[in-house]
């Protein structure tokens, strides 16, 4: 801040933390009248393929499963993949009032473009203004009751979408998802470098693939190699969160539309540190 500073940052030219604050501020979007959200965490990564979309699906059933009112917003408006791991074939219906989200078997609230295209075998061919908006139109239009947590499913990249979910919804936290490959370190780096340009707090990293225990010998398998989530999450001072393994049981999950009935402890450690945040 300079110290001739005037406290309007609409009339001042200079470049500061206030000044960047202040401009975040003003783009956030208030939620629907009638939504109630307490937390929002944001499940992003650098690159597409390394199970970003399971991690929020497991994460929303988590926290459902210990008590706590949970919600998915899909905001991979292109490749969406959250109502295909929870079996949900209706569509979101609509009154004078707003959009109401698709609830799972279990009750979690679940939004996508799926749950409104006529097919969901339909491509959306939208230019990334109208991606954007249409995923603000998530967040301000739809009517979700009572949420304690709110995941939302980023597409990859540090495009146009990231960048309106972080300019217009107040994120509480990212958990940025990786796989073991050497590549993602450069990946990861910029994940974190957008956070920290946005102000948006880097909850921590969660590796998915990241061994195959075999079922014959217990041993376990580094199949794409070394990890390097480690060292990565040294040098950004981050913690590793969780480490995934490549298991044919949570993928058939996937595939049938039942990822609410997975078995595995491994995002226990995100759940507890979940739980110590703070209420909006």
């Amino acid at each position: 801040m300079s110290e001739n500073c005037s406290q309007n940052c609409e009339t001042c030219s200079e470049e500061c933390e206030q000044g960047r604050g202040q401009e975040k501020k003003d783009f956030i979007e208030k939620p629907h009248e009638l939504s109630s959200i307490k937390r929002v965490i944001g499940v992003v990564s650098g690159k597409g393929g390394v199970g970003k979309s399971l991690v929020t699906s497991m994460l929303a059933v988590t926290m459902n499963r210990l008590g706590y009112k949970t919600a998915v917003l899909d905001a991979d408006i292109t490749g969406p993949s959250i109502p295909k791991a929870f079996g949900i074939k209706e569509k979101a219906q609509g009154s004078e009032h707003g959009i109401y989200p698709v609830k799972s078997m279990t009750g979690i609230e679940i939004m996508s473009v799926n749950l409104l295209l006529e097919n969901d075998t339909d491509p959306v061919v939208w230019r990334g203004p109208i991606l954007a908006g249409a995923v603000k139109q998530f967040w301000t239009d739809v009517v979700w009751s009572d949420v304690d947590y709110m995941f939302i499913d980023m597409p990859p990249g540090t495009g146009d979408v990231p960048l309106t979910v972080f300019q217009s919804i107040p994120v509480d936290g990212i958990v940025i998802v990786t796989s073991p490959q050497e590549l993602v370190s450069m990946i990861v780096a910029k994940a974190v470098k957008m956070a920290e340009l946005m102000k948006v707090p880097i909850l921590g990293l969660v590796e998915n693939l990241s061994y195959f225990e075999c079922p014959d010998n217990g041993k376990r398998y580094k199949v794409f190699g070394d990890s390097h989530i480690d060292e990565i999450a040294s040098k950004y001072e981050l913690e590793v969160l969780a480490k995934l393994p490549i298991d044919p049981k949570i993928s058939a999950a996937c595939d049938r539309g039942v990822i609410e009935l997975f078995e595995g402890n491994w995002l226990d450690g995100v759940a507890k540190l979940l739980e110590q945040m703070e209420a909006r």
